[in-house]
């Protein structure tokens, strides 16, 4: 379970949450409403570990993955199937691993390294990448189209397809609505 307890969060002057407790468990689904600048995003972030409150405790297990859908995603020369197979990180950095003791010549951290791609069925993330991608409607030419080549409608769904790759125990949806088409 992720508990927040007596949460104190300023951006800038602004106060955005004094004194606020939260308890969320794993499975639940959980909508969170307010009005613009109102620190939602803020919130996230802070879950996220990507800002520091002003005071109070955040608790999450250590063993949970978290993943937040980000609002913008840039113009990049990345096909889209990329973009989206970047979300799952434990992929990424298993494929880098195995690339290093490649390099390196290292027999016993290239055996790891596929044992750990093995465990996180990387020959089947591809397809699952496809899968994901056709259910938002993307064929499969345009999932092999860059990224700069999309609308930002289309650009949000590739960063849906990219969250819901990773495999989360929490998912954080920032917005998940905005540019569609």
């Amino acid at each position: 379970m992720l508990s927040l307890e007596h949460i104190n969060l300023r951006r800038g002057p602004d106060l955005l949450l004094e004194d606020a407790n939260l308890v969320l468990h794993k499975g639940w689904r959980v909508g969170l409403v307010g009005r613009n600048g109102s620190g939602k995003s803020s919130l996230f972030k802070l879950i996220m570990g990507e800002l520091e409150s002003d005071g109070g405790n955040i608790n999450c297990p250590a063993d949970w993955r978290l993943a937040m859908m980000a609002q913008e995603v840039p113009a990049l020369d990345q096909p889209a199937i990329d973009y989206v197979l970047d979300g799952h990180h434990g992929l990424r950095t298993a494929e880098r691993k195995l690339a290093k003791a490649e390099q390196a010549g290292d027999n016993h951290a290239i055996a790891l390294a596929h044992g750990e791609l093995d465990a996180l069925h990387a020959w089947q993330q591809p397809a699952n990448a496809a899968i994901l991608l056709a259910g938002l409607g993307f064929n499969e030419a345009q999932q092999q189209q860059p990224v700069s080549s999309f609308s930002g409608g289309w650009r949000m769904r590739l960063n849906l397809a990219q969250v819901l790759i990773s495999d989360a125990d929490l998912l954080l949806l920032d917005e998940p609505t905005n540019h569609l088409d």
